[in-house]
């Protein structure tokens, strides 16, 4: 069974989302299975700084999660999330790291695609 893949343009996860400057998620439907992966990172806060996300200094990073009904989206439940071997941080800022996370995200989204597609997930 083939997986159906949908990008979609706002944060699947990280409460502080809205001021992240890339942010992009893409859920993954495979029979009744739903995965939200999710990448944010160029975190500005209020004063116009460049914040790390968490406690490691990432500046970028990719999660993904079983995915929650909600009225007619299915959004992540990050209180359920799921493993991949992929590399899901960055740790620097420069001018091109915005497709570098983009790359980032399509790797965990081709891994779990065919993890799913080839039952092993």
């Amino acid at each position: 069974m083939k997986c159906k893949v949908t990008y979609r343009g706002w944060a699947g996860h990280f409460i502080c989302a809205h001021d992240c400057r890339f942010r992009l998620n893409t859920l993954i439907e495979h029979g009744e299975r739903r995965i939200v992966v999710s990448t944010v990172g160029h975190f500005v806060g209020s004063d116009g700084k460049v914040l790390p996300l968490g406690a490691r200094n990432r500046m970028y990073e990719t999660m993904a999660f079983e995915a929650k009904e909600n009225g007619v989206y299915w959004d992540a439940d990050v209180s359920k999330d799921v493993e991949f071997d992929s590399v899901w941080s960055i740790h620097h800022i420069k001018r091109d790291t915005d497709a570098e996370a983009q790359e980032m995200h399509e790797k965990v989204v081709k891994e779990l695609v065919d993890k799913l597609e080839k039952g092993d997930e």
